[in-house]
């Protein structure tokens, strides 16, 4: 059997290759897929105005659509255009929506996390990005240290220096940047060219104006990729040194996602090139220090995101880990997910359907999900599994008034193949994911979803590895 030890994790190529089916990613509990249209507006300002009575912290997230250009490999809900002007009306939108959610909620609830997504949100100009940070901060609660996490997705071609100075002014500490490969090669061949100069000189700019965190994002699995060239850009990502790393796995979905028609079957790396691309990069940044988080994510052992998987509090939302999992999430602008309390809703996906809605004075909620006692129940579970590796079974039978394992019989059957295989342990009081089970963390929680079944029929889900 082919596996290697990093650390607290095993990279077993046997059992990733048996175990690698398609599932859903968790950063939901149910998955989008489980949303109904039977779920509105009227909904939604129910589960706001209930939330008020237990005023838990918010987090807000800006969905911005434009990009200048399309990456072949994208699934991202965007736009391609040249048109700048048509930020305009974005805002003008964006800026209705922002007051009438924050007439929903308190206003002495403080904002401890936000996060503007795209899209490229780095689209907006500088007077832009003023001017939707001003408006947030007259509708909401934002902090006026440095305290808390307030994050943007950068793209590296359209920001300079400047704009990281800029940005830093406005509140934004976290700073992520897609880099995805610094093979010109592959750059070409996903329409993404984007020299590793460009990505050192903003990122060096995001040291220099004291961001507290730098994360670059990488895809493995592009086209023209080999095992050699992600070695290459494995370390000239690690020369940038940054507070954290996501590496994920390219899903090839061209019949869902247009732009990936334009990639060639045929120039993607192989299944076994793809494993063994992953295992040197797990193995070299480990060995350069960083900390196996889990599913796709690295961190310095310094970083709060390990520090909270140590204590076991750990999160998970839409947009990955977190540290502020107690936060209620309201998401602005199209296509964007909210979670209040037990409640998930999702605004109009196309400008259409966003723009009508606002501009008749409703929200644009189209669709969402008021979680059942059991929902809940298994989106904890999924959440300690997945975060933390571990789940104290008298712990939930305290908080939800069960016998987890009479409640759970049928996924504790299910999980005995996994613990025959190495993968978890299940004694008498926890439920422990093993070191060789933590690459396949989610098939485990696979085990707790009580909506897979159906979720798989309406929807395809990228694969485990």
């Amino acid at each position: 059997m082919s596996e290697t030890d990093f650390a607290d994790t095993i990279f077993d190529e046997a059992l990733i290759r048996r175990y690698d089916a398609s599932g859903p990613r968790y950063t939901s509990y149910p998955t989008a897929v489980s949303f109904t249209d039977g779920f509105g507006e009227a909904d939604y300002r129910r589960a706001a105005a209930e939330s008020n009575s237990f005023p838990a912290p918010l987090s807000l997230y800006f969905h911005i659509p434009f990009c200048d250009t399309i990456c072949f490999y994208c699934a991202c809900n965007k736009i391609a255009t040249k048109n700048h002007s048509m930020v305009g009306d974005y805002l003008d939108r964006l800026e209705r929506e922002i007051a009438m959610q924050a007439a929903l909620y308190d206003s002495g609830r403080m904002v401890e996390q936000l996060h503007w997504g795209g899209g490229t949100p780095t689209f907006l100009n500088h007077d832009e990005m003023l001017r939707l940070m001003e408006a947030t901060r007259r509708h909401f609660r934002l902090r006026d240290d440095d305290g808390g996490d307030y994050s943007i997705e950068i793209d590296p071609r359209s920001v300079s220096t400047e704009s990281i100075r800029h940005l830093r002014s406005l509140g934004f500490n976290r700073f992520s940047l897609g880099v995805q490969d610094v093979n010109p090669v592959v750059q070409r061949a996903v329409n993404r060219i984007q020299p590793i100069g460009m990505t050192r000189e903003i990122v060096q700019a995001c040291h220099d104006a004291g961001a507290r965190s730098v994360n670059l994002d990488l895809i493995y699995g592009l086209p023209m990729q080999t095992i050699e060239s992600f070695e290459q850009t494995v370390e000239a990502v690690l020369e940038l040194s940054p507070d954290r790393l996501s590496v994920f796995n390219y899903a090839h979905l061209p019949e869902r996602f247009k732009p990936q028609r334009r990639i060639k079957e045929a120039d993607l790396p192989s299944g076994a090139d793809k494993l063994e691309i992953l295992k040197r990069t797990i193995r070299r940044l480990t060995d350069a220090g960083y900390v196996y988080i889990g599913m796709d994510h690295f961190a310095k052992p310094d970083d709060e995101l390990v520090r909270a998987q140590q204590e076991g509090h750990l999160h998970r939302n839409f947009q990955g880990y977190t540290t502020r999992g107690d936060c209620d999430l309201v998401a602005m602008g199209v296509s964007s997910i909210s979670k209040v309390r037990d409640v998930y809703s999702q605004n109009g996906k196309d400008l259409e359907s966003y723009y009508r809605a606002l501009d008749a004075g409703q929200l644009p909620v189209i669709k969402g999900i008021r979680l059942t006692e059991d929902d809940i129940l298994r989106r904890d579970v999924i959440s300690r599994l997945i975060c933390n590796f571990a789940l104290d079974m008298a712990d939930v039978e305290q908080e939800y008034g069960i016998d987890f394992r009479d409640y759970f019989a049928g996924e504790l059957e299910a999980l005995e193949p996994m613990v025959a295989d190495g993968l978890v342990e299940v004694g008498e009081a926890l439920i422990r994911i093993l070191p060789r089970g933590r690459m396949l963390v989610r098939n485990v929680c696979m085990t707790f979803d009580a909506h897979l079944q159906k979720a798989r029929a309406e929807a395809r889900f990228s694969k485990v590895i």
